[in-house]
């Protein structure tokens, strides 16, 4: 059984701490994932004002978000000035690279990109993608080829703006197999690689903790054996919950599950996937509105 491994690094804590110990974990079990790194200012604290919308502050809440994620990436770009990621860890893309792993991008500014998608027009949406592209294309000395939008934050408008990358597949939606998104000119776009598994943090509560999580997880890889994708996260799954990490690794092994970068998930060649739409939509556990398969 096949399973899409996805690691979204989001922040300057998460590249510098969680992706080395990832690393090591991968090798440890002989396997290749698929990176996305966000390589611009690390602005995510901006999210604390959301906390007045009472969907976010249950979500902190239930994950107990101060512990899970630390208070240097909840404060960061508010306390003090957002550090560019990319400048000063840019080795550490680089190792991944060197690891043989798929790499890709997710943002140049991760906050921006989920707090303002909505509003931006098509040129700044693709202002802020060549921006990211261009400075993680620098660091790794050559062109990537494979994107994932931040938080989900993707519908038609981004379908389009990503369309002059070229990229061979972006991973900006959820949901359940690969498609092809109709372009707002009516032809087959880019393909999209969506995710269909949970996150940790989309669970996590009374009934779902760290300690059974990965019962939880390998029940549902399990339960549809086909067209799973997982996402795990640089800041949790490298950091704080890097032992239970290690642990799913092998119970995943033992039961048959093999995790592979998102690239093998397609087909070989794009004509064969399914037409479909990337629509705005709700999902459980996450605050406001993200890309679905539609």
């Amino acid at each position: 059984m096949d399973v899409g491994l996805r690691v979204d690094v989001d922040t300057f804590r998460g590249t510098r701490d969680g992706v080395p110990r990832l690393l090591e974990l991968l090798e440890k079990h002989g396997v290749t994932a698929t990176f996305f790194f966000s390589v611009g200012p690390d602005n995510m604290g901006r999210h604390l004002w959301r906390l007045l919308k009472p969907k976010f502050l249950i979500k902190m809440l239930r994950s107990n978000a101060a512990s899970l994620y630390g208070w240097d990436i909840l404060l960061a770009g508010t306390a003090w000035p957002g550090r560019q990621i990319g400048r000063h860890l840019g080795s550490k893309m680089r190792e991944t690279d060197q690891c043989a792993h798929e790499i890709g991008l997710h943002a140049w500014d991760h906050h921006g990109w989920q707090a303002h998608t909505e509003h931006w027009t098509h040129k700044e949406l693709v202002e802020q993608i060549r921006l990211g592209l261009d400075c993680l294309n620098d660091i790794l000395g050559r062109a990537v080829d494979c994107s994932a939008a931040a938080g989900w934050r993707a519908d038609q408008r981004v379908v389009d703006a990503k369309e002059s990358f070229g990229f061979r597949y972006n991973s900006d939606c959820r949901g359940k197999g690969a498609f092809r998104p109709i372009r707002s000119d009516g032809l087959p776009g880019t393909p999209q690689i969506p995710v269909n598994l949970p996150t940790f943090d989309e669970v996590a509560g009374k009934e779902i903790t760290p300690d059974n999580f990965n019962d939880f997880i390998l029940t549902r890889m399990t339960a549809s054996p086909t067209d799973n994708v997982y996402t795990i996260h640089a800041e949790v799954e490298g950091i704080v919950m890097a032992d239970q990490f290690d642990a799913l690794l092998s119970r995943a092994r033992e039961q048959g599950i093999r995790f592979c970068p998102l690239r093998e998930l397609l087909p070989a060649q794009k004509s064969d996937l399914p037409e479909g739409r990337l629509i705005r939509g709700l999902l459980e556990g996450r605050e406001g509105w993200i890309g679905c398969k539609g």
